[in-house]
C-alpha cells in the first residue's frame, strides 16, 4: 500500500455493476468517510449464438457430463440447449464448483441427486469429484476469458472433454467517463484493465490510486505499467473494502 504524499480520497469508482438491491458493503465507509462512490461495469457479457457451436462441431449430446463454475455458465448452457432444441437426457451428469451453483441449476431443470456432484468451493474439491468419474466425456461451458485451471487439469488427467465458449466477456463503452476524475478506481479482473485502455489508450495514472483484487488482476495492473496502490486479499485485509478503508484512514487523517 503506497501512501507517500498521497492526496486525500473523496471519490471512488467501482468497476462493477451496483448490486440490484442497491445496498452494498461500501455504503458504510461512504458515510463514515464522506466519500462519493460510483459503480460502473467496465465489462459485460454477450451471448454466443447456439448455432455457432454447431458450426464448430460442438454437440451437447455427445457428452455425458457438464462442468459448471458460475451462474453465467448455467444460464448460457441451458439457453444454448433451448436455441438448438436439445432435450437433455436424464442420464446427464452435472459437476458444480459449489452448492450455490448446484442449487441454481434447479431454476432450469429438476436434478436427481445421483446425477449432481457438488464441490465445496475450492477447485481442488471439484477436481476430486471429476477424478472419481474419469470415464465421463465432459462439456465445459465457459467465457472467451477464463482461467486455465480446469482445462489444464482435464488435460493432465487425460480426461476427454470439450470447451464450449457460450458467452463472451467484452469491454463496455466508457466514453462518457473521459473527462471524469476519480481518486480511486477499483478493479477485480484483468478484463477491467483491458477495458480501461481500450476506452482510454492514453490513460495516465497521475494521482489516481489503483486498487486491485486477486493475483491475476495485480499482474495485469503491473503489466500495464500502472502502480498498484491498494491490493487485496492480504493477511491484514481479506476483502477489498477493508483494504480501501485502511488506505483511506492513512491518507485522509
Amino acid at each position: 500500500m503506497s501512501t507517500e504524499k498521497a492526496p486525500k480520497v473523496k471519490t471512488i469508482l467501482i468497476s462493477q455493476p451496483k448490486p440490484e438491491n442497491g445496498k452494498t458493503n461500501y455504503d458504510e465507509i461512504a458515510v463514515k468517510h464522506k466519500l462519493k462512490i460510483d459503480w460502473r461495469p467496465f465489462i459485460h457479457l454477450e451471448e454466443v449464438d447456439g448455432k455457432i457451436l454447431r458450426r464448430n462441431r460442438i454437440h451437447v449430446l455427445e457428452h455425458s457430463a457438464v462442468i459448471f463454475t458460475s451462474r453465467n455458465s448455467v444460464d448460457n448452457f441451458f439457453r444454448v440447449c433451448e436455441e438448438v432444441k436439445v432435450e437433455l437426457p436424464i442420464t446427464m451428469k452435472y459437476f458444480c464448483l459449489n452448492e450455490s451453483i448446484s442449487m441454481y441449476i434447479q431454476k432450469y431443470t429438476q436434478i436427481r441427486k445421483r446425477k449432481l456432484f457438488t464441490g465445496k468451493g475450492p477447485e481442488k474439491d471439484l477436481f476430486r469429484l471429476i477424478k472419481n468419474h474419469k470415464t465421463e466425456k465432459y462439456l465445459f461451458p465457459c467465457s472467451n476469458i477464463r482461467k486455465d485451471n480446469i482445462p489444464n487439469f482435464l488435460n493432465e488427467q487425460g480426461i476427454e472433454h470439450t470447451e464450449a465458449v457460450m458467452f463472451k466477456t467484452v469491454c463496455s463503452d466508457l466514453s462518457d467517463l473521459e473527462d471524469v476524475y476519480y481518486d480511486i478506481i477499483v478493479f477485480f479482473s484483468p478484463a477491467g484493465i483491458q477495458s480501461l485502455f481500450e476506452n482510454f489508450p492514453d490513460f495516465v495514472q497521475n494521482d489516481t490510486r489503483i486498487a486491485g483484487f486477486g493475483s491475476t488482476t495485480k499482474k495485469a495492473i503491473e503489466d500495464a505499467g500502472l502502480v498498484l496502490n491498494i491490493a487485496a486479499p492480504s493477511k491484514e485485509n481479506p476483502s477489498m473494502i477493508s483494504a480501501i478503508e485502511d488506505y483511506i484512514k492513512v491518507v485522509n487523517k
